[in-house]
This record gives C-alpha cells, structure tokens and sequence, in this order.
C-alpha cells in the first residue's frame, strides 16, 4: 500500500523571516562605515580605560607608568585585530575549503609572532625615549628592550606567550566575530526571505494557470449539460446557473486573497462537485459529506487546495467495474479533514497519480501550513485515496 506523505520540515515562515529581516535591517543601518568607525574607537576605549584601571588600581601605577604600558597594549592588540579580519581573512577566504583550513592553523602562530614583534618594537621605542616603569614591574622596559629581535620572537617566547596573546585578544576577536555572525544572518535571512517571494510569486503563477485551465474545460461541459437541462426543460437549470455563477466569481475574485473564508471554499467545493456529477447518470455511486460546518465561521483557508483533487477524482475514476467517488470534508476543533478516494483501472503505469497540480498543492502547504499539515496519497490497489489534513 504505498503512499506519500508530506510534511514540512522546521523552516521560517514568511512572517518569521520578515520580523528578522527588520529587526537585522536596523543593525545594518546602525553599523555602516561610520557608526563602524565610531564603534570601533569606542570598543578601544573601553578596553584601554579598563586595562588603564587595572594598572593604576591593582599593581599602584602611576598616571604615566600605567598609560605607557595601556597604550603599548592596545597598540599590540589592534595591529595584531586588523591584520587578522582586514588582511589574512579575505586572502584566507579567497583559498579553497582544505587551502583555507591549512592558511587558518598557519595564521594562529604567525598572530603570535606579529603581537610579540610589536611588543618588543614598542618597548624599545621607549627605552629610546627614556621611559621606564618604577613600580611592581619595575624595568619591564629595559629588560624586554634589552634583547635582540631574534630573543624576542624564539620559540620558547612563543611557547611562554601564547596563552596571554590569547587571553589579551579574545574579548575582541569575541565581539568581531558575533558582529561578523549577525551580519552573516542577516544576507542568509535575506535570502531567503528572496527564495521565498520567488516561490510565491511562481505558486501564484501556477495558480492562475490552475484557474485558466479550470475555467474553460469545466464550462465547456457545464454548458453543454445546462443546454440539455434547458432542453429538456428541467426545473434544476436555474440552480445550475447559479452554481456556475458561484464557480467563476469565486475563481476570478475570490481565490486571489492567500487565505479565504472556510465557508467560501466549502462553498465551492460542493458547487464544483455538483456541477461535475451532473454528467453521470444519477445511478453512479458519487457522494460528498460534509461534517461540522456548523463550526467554522471565522476560521480561514488558502483557496483551491482540492480543487485538483476532485478534478482528478472525476477524470480518472468511474472507470472501472465497480465505479464510485467518495469525498468527505470534516471540521473539528480548527482541523480541516478532506478525503476523497475513487476507483480506477488496474494498476498500471498510465494511472500513476501526480503532475503539476499536485506539486503546486505540495508547496502551497509547505510555505502556508509548515508544520501544521499533513498530505496522504495512496495508491491503493482498486482505489486512489487522499486525505489532507490542516491544523487552521
């Protein structure tokens, strides 16, 4: 007995991914090229009076000691910052996927070598100027001026360095990093926020051309059955009319809304039902019942869900020995049940049951119902049945 089932996968809805889009369009304006710059000053600000703090509080600095060693701080951090994200980054992304992991693990150490260099260049600068620290870390200057680049920078310094290079630049790398995250999801949002307007505009696209098809096949045969009623001067034509009437308005006008009224669909349905049994005889087993419909005002749908479904039923069932279409439309408690199953010829490779229509009903209910739905077709052996549920 095989069947399909469909059911979206955790995805945002269009709501969702709108909300984000604004809330991340604020951060997008708030952080152009000069508010940028402007946080950027701040972010060294912060840390700079905070290490400032540090020196002159805890170790008992004096103004200028504990300026000196903030200024050389920052400096080391900020050169270390920019040649990272402004320079080995974009060479790093430009690489392929194993090139840029092997550029990535290179670039720790190198970070390393550079913050170290600029230390040691600093620390000499000052010693050439004449400045020395007088306190708890009294000739950290002199001794560190005091080597050769080469001292400076060996392998154990790198070893000994590590973990405070580390320590020093996370806070920084951490908000860069986050920013850089926001702004990442803020394009991938936007996408998809593009995917799904395309696909929209495609589903509705397809829906027109459901509708173009609709309109002159089922009136062809409308008329052609309202022709002989009038001939015959049967007492129903004028309640034909009317129902042909309530076809073509609600598929002109009505089904061009996302969502229409639940008693406007149910409307249609036993409308089009009825209109295409007109053209057996009045012995062939075809049924529609509908349950609950005392239930459902104020409760909304997306139009022509089933439309394909009875088409189908009709243009493929009655064929068979034992002929009969059987439709049910249930409302309980917000939950819209639709079955209709038919009979068909043996199985073979001509009544394999699908096509465009039902393709366009599956990404209907994948962007309009996500999680709230759930389609069953099964081709069963001397049947075709579908059911369609939708939490409203």
């Amino acid at each position: 007995m095989p069947f399909y089932t469909s059911k979206m996968q955790t995805e945002p809805t269009i709501t969702d991914i709108q909300l984000n889009q604004n809330i991340l369009l604020e951060f997008e304006k708030f952080y152009n090229k000069s508010p940028k710059i402007i946080f950027h000053f701040l972010m060294w600000l912060i840390f700079s009076t905070l290490l400032f703090l540090n020196y002159n509080l805890e170790f008992k600095m004096t103004v200028f000691d504990s300026f000196i060693l903030t200024l050389r701080s920052t400096i080391n951090n900020a050169v270390v910052f920019y040649s990272f994200f402004y320079l080995f980054v974009p060479f790093i992304i430009s690489k392929s996927r194993n090139t840029s992991i092997i550029l990535f693990l290179i670039r720790v150490p190198v970070c390393i070598y550079i913050w170290l260099s600029v230390n040691y260049f600093i620390f000499c600068f000052y010693q050439y100027l004449g400045y020395e620290v007088s306190s708890v870390l009294e000739g950290i200057i002199s001794k560190n001026a005091s080597q050769t680049f080469f001292q400076a920078i060996k392998f154990e310094t790198i070893l000994s360095n590590a973990m405070i290079v580390i320590y020093t630049l996370s806070p920084f790398f951490f908000i860069k990093i986050l920013f850089e995250i926001l702004r990442i999801y803020n394009k991938t949002t936007e996408l998809q926020q593009q995917k799904l307007e395309v696909e929209i505009q495609n589903i509705n696209i397809e829906k027109d051309f459901l509708k173009s098809q609709l309109n002159p096949h089922f009136l062809f045969n409308t008329l052609n059955n309202l022709y002989g009623l009038s001939v015959k001067k049967d007492d129903s034509a004028p309640e034909v009319i009317l129902n042909l009437s309530d076809i073509m308005s609600y598929t002109l006008y009505e089904s061009n809304s996302e969502k229409v009224s639940l008693e406007k669909e149910i409307d249609f349905i036993k409308n089009y039902f009825e209109l295409e049994k007109m053209r057996y005889p009045k012995d062939k087993d075809i049924r529609l019942e509908i349950s609950g419909d005392e239930h459902i005002s104020g409760l909304y749908i997306a139009p022509l869900l089933t439309f394909t479904f009875v088409e189908n039923a009709f243009k493929y069932g009655l064929k068979s020995q034992n002929p009969f279409i059987k439709q049910e439309v249930i409302i309980n408690d917000n939950l819209f049940l639709f079955i209709v199953e038919n009979d068909k010829e043996k199985l073979s490779e001509k009544n394999k049951f699908g096509g465009i229509g039902i393709e366009n009903i599956k990404k209907r209910l994948q962007l309009l119902y996500p999680n709230q739905h759930q389609l069953e077709i099964k081709n069963l052996e001397n049947s075709f049945r579908i059911e369609l549920k939708i939490n409203l």
